[in-house]
């Protein structure tokens, strides 16, 4: 169960690539840029 647990986790990149870690930055710095762009478009 635990080693299963933990399979989940590297294949998510978590703990082993950590593409899965690079892929959240990437998407919480797009939507920051989202968030920006589209208050500076609206004012």
């Amino acid at each position: 169960m635990s080693w299963g647990y933990g399979s989940c986790y590297s294949g998510y990149g978590y703990g082993g690539s950590g593409y899965g870690g690079n892929s959240f930055v990437l998407i919480v710095v797009l939507f920051i840029l989202l968030i920006i762009v589209g208050a500076s478009y609206l004012c």
